[in-house]
């Protein structure tokens, strides 16, 4: 976290504030496993109101600011964070939520889930000029391996990185490592900001599975957190690159990057994320120049009935045929009646002039609207 603490001079309140709190279960957490009677009389302290946790096995922990136990069960909840498969953790404030007790239970939660037995990765923020130093194919290989051991990341090991982008004005940053240590695979996990987008090295402790899976729960607990009432939506985009030798992580990144024009903000969770080893053949598309892929009748057509009255509703209803295989299970995604979704595609057939229940159609269908997305990402 050091890296990302000497910013705090440039960062408005409201953003150090958050940094703060993410210092704090940082600390926690660099030691290990956190007990969650530490973890919640830490928490109180931080939030300054009562705080609790119930673990899986039925245990309950209170305490208040002073960090003075609470007996009994909690009068008031004013915000809680389930965790799997069982236990929750809370905060008993008076008056309701403050502004970043969702963030604080955030963290809370993940590191409750990081307890005693139960392994898992505490993502570092890094210093960005050393990860832009290793994301670049331009510098020595002698450099970028420096740049790798004063990282704290093994030379050898392979890793992969990620990209993540949101739109929402959030640090890109802090929303990385949030994802992050919400997934939970054991790894060495360092982040920084690279521009607009925040890049994330990732090195498993153990096999080379792509870290999409743990980062798709994430990002779904992460929508249904940002769910009624908080104020925003999820605009976060994340891109997996594969697997490299270290000092080859420049590969990778430019992977994650091609990946994550391929992502839809605010969509399923296997829109949100994307993984550049499964896109396949598709991932050809995002070296065609976003001129060219405008320039497509099918593409333009797409984006002209966007672009019109309800068109986004076609659109939607589209993805979401594509995405399921099936009208019912488009609709079931969409929360509306298959004759709903039936309707709105008939308008998409007519603006494109193909049958989506014929093969070629659909195929047709879908590569357009690959290709529209690529062409509005850049």
């Amino acid at each position: 976290m050091k890296g990302l603490l000497l910013r705090l001079s440039s960062l408005d309140a409201d953003a150090a504030a958050a940094v703060r709190v993410i210092a704090h279960y940082q600390a926690l957490l660099s030691g290990g496993a956190v007990d969650p009677v530490v973890l919640v009389r830490s928490t109180a302290g931080l939030a300054q109101c009562p705080a609790g946790a119930e673990t899986a096995d039925g245990r309950t922990a209170r305490f208040a600011p002073d960090g003075v136990a609470l007996p009994g069960v909690p009068g008031r909840v004013s915000d809680s964070v389930e965790l799997r498969p069982a236990g929750r953790v809370w905060l008993e404030r008076d008056g309701g939520s403050g502004p970043f007790d969702a963030l604080v239970l955030e963290w809370m939660a993940i590191a409750a889930r990081m307890g005693p037995g139960r392994g898992g990765a505490s993502p570092q923020a890094a210093d960005p000029a050393l990860v832009e130093l290793v994301l670049s194919e331009r510098e020595a290989v002698e450099d970028r391996a420096r740049a790798l051991r004063l990282l704290g990341v093994h030379p050898t090991l392979p890793l992969r990185v990620v990209a993540v982008a949101d739109a929402s004005g959030a640090d890109a940053g802090l929303v990385a490592v949030s994802l992050l240590a919400r997934g939970g695979a054991p790894a060495t996990v360092r982040v920084a900001n690279v521009g607009a987008l925040a890049a994330a090295l990732v090195q498993p402790q153990g096999g080379g599975e792509s870290p999409a899976g743990g980062l798709r729960e994430a990002a779904g607990e992460r929508a249904r957190a940002l769910a009624p009432g908080v104020g925003r939506k999820q605009d976060v985009r994340v891109g997996v690159g594969g697997l490299v030798a270290p000092v080859h992580a420049g590969v990778s990144w430019g992977q994650a990057r091609a990946a994550l024009r391929f992502a839809v903000p605010g969509g399923g969770v296997d829109e949100v994320v994307v993984d550049h080893a499964e896109l396949g053949p598709l991932a050809l598309l995002a070296e065609v120049s976003a001129a060219r892929l405008r320039a497509e009748p099918g593409v333009r057509a797409l984006a002209e009935l966007a672009e019109g009255d309800g068109g986004a509703l076609g659109v939607e209803a589209l993805a979401a045929f594509c995405r399921t295989g099936s009208l019912r299970r488009a609709a079931t995604a969409l929360h509306l009646h298959h004759s709903s979704v039936a309707a709105r595609l008939a308008v998409v057939e007519g603006a494109l002039g193909w049958r989506l229940r014929e093969p070629g159609g659909l195929l047709r269908a879908q590569l357009a609207l690959y290709a529209w997305r690529l062409s509005a990402a850049g």
